[in-house]
């Protein structure tokens, strides 16, 4: 049992029977026990990693770690869908941190402007349109959670015992120590690092960059005019006359002489 992988295996099932007790399932039972096993799961997967050489940079990772893996958990056990939204945001968020923690500063800046600026733009605008209630029972009662919570956790098994293994490995090993910081500072943490994505980007392909960002201001338009409409027409002068002429008739058979009350 003290091989690491045995720990990822361990952990990787009590998170998903943890997240699966934690889904919205109709009643407050579980959810206490749910969130105990989720924490003691991630307990355990961190006991299975290896640690880093520097204590600031090893603080460093499990804040943005964990900060990453408590929003994903919030943003699928919470009933309200716009605070699933927020935690879901706030997710994103941390795993953006990890990557610039780790010098991916394109897949960073690619994960807020993607996910954040557009899924998450367009999940709220769904939300803003559908005005949901959150009343039905769909919306209480997770359904799916029994299959979902069994799939993260497989996947979240497969892949941390396969990054185990490969940092076990003594050919893993021998490569990293081959590294040295000069290379680091050549290749990861150079400046021009993502300079060379930024001048192909907004040059050769400016247009379509400029096309797409056209695009999504329609978007944000269409979704307020959309949102307009359905609160009702503004109070301006050609709907006030419009409303006046409407009921103008009912007043005229209201108090029409031979009209009979009661």
């Amino acid at each position: 049992m003290t091989d690491p992988r045995w720990l990822v295996l361990i952990g990787s099932g009590l998170g998903g029977v943890g997240v699966w007790l934690s889904l919205p399932r109709g009643r407050a039972g579980g959810r206490a026990l749910g969130g105990v096993l989720g924490f003691t799961g991630l307990g355990v997967l961190a006991a299975s990693l290896p640690g880093m050489a520097d204590g600031l940079s090893q603080a460093v990772f499990w804040i943005l770690a964990g900060v990453t893996i408590l929003a994903a958990a919030a943003a699928m056990t919470f009933r309200n869908p716009v605070y699933c939204a927020i935690w879901f945001g706030l997710s994103l968020a941390g795993t953006a941190g990890l990557f610039f923690f780790q010098g991916a500063q394109f897949l960073a800046v690619a994960t807020v402007v993607v996910y954040a600026g557009a899924i998450l733009v367009t999940f709220l605008f769904i939300l803003m349109l559908a005005q949901p209630s959150g009343r039905a029972r769909y919306d209480r009662v997770s359904w799916e959670g029994l299959l979902s919570a069994a799939s993260g956790a497989v996947l979240v098994g497969v892949l941390a015992t396969t990054v185990t293994s490969v940092l076990a490995s003594p050919d893993a090993r021998r490569d990293a120590q081959r590294i040295t910081q000069r290379d680091r500072e050549q290749i990861i943490l150079a400046e021009d690092h993502v300079k060379q994505i930024g001048v192909r980007l907004f040059s050769r392909y400016l247009v379509a960059v400029e096309l797409a960002g056209v695009l999504l201001f329609a978007a944000l338009v269409g979704a307020a005019v959309i949102v307009g409409r359905a609160r009702g027409p503004l109070a301006g002068p050609a709907s006030i006359s419009i409303h006046r002429t409407a009921e103008e008739p009912r007043a005229a058979e209201t108090h029409e002489p031979g009209a009979r009350h009661g």
